[in-house]
């Protein structure tokens, strides 16, 4: 599809444009394909997680990001608002951008980040036969089909999102991270009430009571502080993680401060898309195990890892369909 920069005035705004509220003079749009099947708004959920969400805000037809591209020249915020077009069987992602300084070269960037964390190249077909012949999680599955295995545009975000939501309810958990996003992210160019995920450098300038000034813990706010130092400073490359297998980089993430065994997991699953990955000490997780294969006793992270074993590759889907039917039964999904 032929792309096209141009300035866009207001009376010319698209139905895309128009859900992004007042428009930025630079907007450009791009359409991708994801692997069939797929919904957006199944994956936008296991993303956003509650209707709360700052960051990734959903209003029922578009999904709308503010997102800081390290890899880009400018440090400033672009927004994307995305909309799906075609069934999900046959579907396609309609995206408008709008940047300050819009290039090819941000558009190839753009695609590729929105692809990873969407999960729009991920072709589950093989992971649908296993489900239908499975005699408990099949149904719970293809009630969902469609949904793609999200990620964080990062593994720092992946991070900050598990030491904000350790040991308190994923409602305080994103509650912290609106917060921080709120005080500290840099506002997308066409909507300042859309903000993006701070970055390492915005929170490792903050003083000590920053973090616990927004209802953080004195060992989370450290944890968080030393993290987005080390990055800042280029003493810790998180993405460069990305090519080390399971084990190592779980001592990787394990030698951090404040980053446990199931921080460090649930960095490889939502951080680096590890989908062999189910948290294993995620309380949750073991609620619904004990639900859905109608286990008498909840079982530990022994016991979890030994009833996923047989899902092998796929143990990571299982928890975004756990988090979904979560949803369901609070009346948010359609």
């Amino acid at each position: 599809m032929p792309r096209e920069w141009r300035n866009v005035s207001t009376s010319t705004a698209s139905s895309l444009g128009n859900a992004a509220g007042k428009r930025s003079p630079h907007t450009f749009t791009f359409t991708l394909h994801p692997i069939p099947p797929f919904r957006l708004d199944l994956t936008v959920w296991a993303l956003r997680r509650r209707p709360e969400n700052l960051l990734d805000r959903w209003d029922g037809e578009f999904y709308r990001r503010a997102l800081v591209l390290s890899e880009h020249t400018s440090s400033n915020p672009n927004e994307i608002v995305a909309m799906q077009t075609g069934s999900p069987e046959r579907p396609a992602l309609r995206v408008e951008a709008h940047a300050p300084h819009p290039s090819h070269e941000l558009e190839s960037a753009l695609r590729s980040t929105i692809e990873r964390m969407l999960g729009l190249n991920t072709d589950l077909r093989a992971f649908y036969a296993f489900a239908a012949k499975q005699k408990h999680l099949g149904a719970l599955i293809f009630s969902f089909t469609g949904v793609k295995p999200p990620r964080y545009p990062t593994i720092f975000e992946a991070l900050l999102n598990a030491i904000s939501c350790q040991q308190v309810s994923l409602d305080v958990g994103i509650m912290l991270v609106n917060r921080v996003v709120g005080h500290f992210g840099r506002p997308a160019p066409s909507d300042d009430l859309l903000r993006a995920c701070p970055q390492p450098s915005d929170i490792a300038k903050l003083s000590t009571g920053a973090l616990r000034a927004l209802g953080y813990s004195a060992s989370k706010e450290r944890a968080i502080l030393e993290l987005s130092r080390s990055i800042a400073s280029g003493e810790l490359d998180l993405e460069s993680l990305r090519d080390l297998d399971d084990d190592a980089a779980l001592a990787r993430f394990t030698s951090l401060r404040g980053i446990g065994r199931w921080s460090a997991e649930y960095a490889l699953l939502r951080g680096m898309g590890r989908l062999n990955i189910f948290p294993g000490d995620d309380v949750g997780g073991w609620n619904n195990l004990q639900k859905h294969l109608r286990l008498r006793a909840r079982p530990d992270y022994a016991k979890t890892r030994k009833l996923l074993a047989p899902w092998k590759n796929y143990a990571g889907l299982i928890y975004f369909h756990f988090l979904l039917d979560g949803l369901r039964s609070r009346g948010l999904l359609a």
